[in-house]
C-alpha cells in the first residue's frame, strides 16, 4: 500500500472512529489497518494517533495528516468524476444507499433496468434507514424522504409521500367506524421507532385551517416499516402510513383508508442526493432510469390506493387559489 493509500486509511480510520469498523467495512482482520498505520507512521517518522483499547485520538502532527488525506480525496474523487465524464457510456462502480423499503421496491428495480442497458457499469446498493454521509463513505447516490442537512450536498426531487390512515376490516367491525380525532386517538396505533426516533405525532389542518397535531395511541413499535403495515392487516391495530408502504392491501381488501376528511400534511418528498453539482453521467443516468419507473407528476405508489386524489385534503388542494 502506497502512501496515499494509507493516508486515505487513516481518514478512513478517524471518520469511522475504529480499527475494528474499519476492518469490518472492508472485510479485512484487524491487525491488517493496523499493521498499515503503523508502517504510514514509520514512513512519515511521526506518532500519528494516541491507541488504548478503548479509544483512538489524533495527534498533533496526526491531525495535519487528516486534512492532508482529505484534500487528497477530494482531488481523487475529482479526478475520477471528470475522467468518467469524458466516456460516451457509463462505466466503473456506482455505489448507492437507500432507505430499506424504498430500495427493496425501487431502487433494486432501476438497477436491474440500469445494468441492463449499461453492462459496463458495476452497482454496489447498501439498504439503511439511517442517514450514511455520502462523502466519508464513498456513496454516489443516497435516496431519503426529505432534505438533507448537510448543505453541501446537491439534491434532486424524486416523489411526493403523502399519508394516509389506515385499518383493516376486522379493527373497523371491532370498533365501529372511525370519525372523529379525539376517537382516532384512543385506538390502539402501530408505529414506526427506532434509537432516537419516534414516529407518533402527525400534522394536520382542522376545519379553521389551523395546524394541529394527530397523537397516536401507541401500542406497538417496530423499527421496520413494513411490520407497521403487516401489523395493521393483522388486525390488532391501526396504523398512519405513507402511500409508499402501500402495496397491493388496499386492492385485495386487507386494509382500508378510514379518517379520508381528515387534511394530512404530507410526510415529506424522496430525494437523490449526490456530493458534486458535475456528477458522473452514470449518476445522473441512474436517477433518470428510477424517475422513469416513478414517474413524474404522481408517484407509481398512489395507484395502489383507488380515489386517494381526493382524500385526506387533496381535493381541498386542488380547488384553492394556490
Amino acid at each position: 500500500m502506497d502512501i496515499s493509500s494509507q493516508l486515505l486509511l487513516l481518514l478512513e480510520v478517524v471518520e469511522l472512529g475504529s480499527f475494528t469498523k474499519v476492518a469490518e467495512q472492508r472485510n479485512v482482520d484487524r491487525s491488517v489497518i493496523s499493521k498499515h498505520i503503523t508502517r504510514l507512521e514509520q514512513d512519515l517518522d511521526v506518532h500519528l494517533l494516541n491507541r488504548t483499547t478503548r479509544s483512538l485520538s489524533l495527534t498533533a502532527p496526526g491531525n495535519e495528516m487528516v486534512k492532508q488525506a482529505k484534500l487528497l480525496r477530494t482531488l481523487l474523487n475529482d479526478t475520477r468524476r471528470l475522467a468518467q465524464n469524458y466516456h460516451s457510456e457509463p462505466k466503473g462502480v456506482l455505489r448507492i444507499t437507500s432507505s430499506a423499503l424504498f430500495g427493496r421496491q425501487y431502487v433494486q428495480q432501476a438497477v436491474t433496468v440500469f445494468q441492463q442497458q449499461y453492462p459496463d457499469v458495476d452497482v454496489e446498493l447498501r439498504l439503511e434507514d439511517r442517514f450514511m454521509d455520502l462523502v466519508s463513505e464513498g456513496f454516489d447516490i443516497g435516496f431519503r424522504i426529505g432534505k438533507p442537512k448537510n448543505s453541501s450536498l446537491i439534491i434532486r426531487k424524486i416523489a411526493r409521500n403523502r399519508l394516509l390512515i389506515v385499518a383493516s376490516p376486522a379493527f373497523i367491525k371491532k370498533h365501529g367506524e372511525i370519525e372523529t380525532i379525539a376517537q382516532l386517538e384512543t385506538l390502539p396505533a402501530a408505529v414506526y421507532a427506532a434509537p432516537g426516533l419516534l414516529i407518533d405525532k402527525f400534522a394536520y389542518l382542522d376545519a379553521n385551517k389551523e395546524a394541529k397535531q394527530l397523537q397516536l395511541n401507541v401500542g406497538y413499535k417496530v423499527n421496520d416499516v413494513e411490520m407497521v403495515i403487516k401489523t395493521a392487516v393483522a388486525g390488532n391495530m391501526l396504523a398512519v402510513a405513507t402511500a409508499q408502504m402501500i402495496e397491493a392491501e388496499i386492492l385485495e381488501g386487507k386494509l382500508i383508508p378510514i379518517m379520508t376528511q381528515l387534511n394530512l400534511d404530507d410526510f415529506g418528498t424522496f430525494y437523490a442526493v449526490y456530493p458534486h453539482r458535475n456528477a458522473p453521467i452514470k449518476t445522473k443516468l441512474f436517477i433518470n432510469t428510477l424517475k422513469s419507473i416513478i414517474g413524474e407528476e404522481v408517484p407509481i405508489w398512489e395507484q395502489n390506493i383507488p380515489g386517494f386524489d381526493n382524500m385526506y385534503g387533496q381535493k381541498i388542494d386542488k380547488l384553492s387559489p394556490s
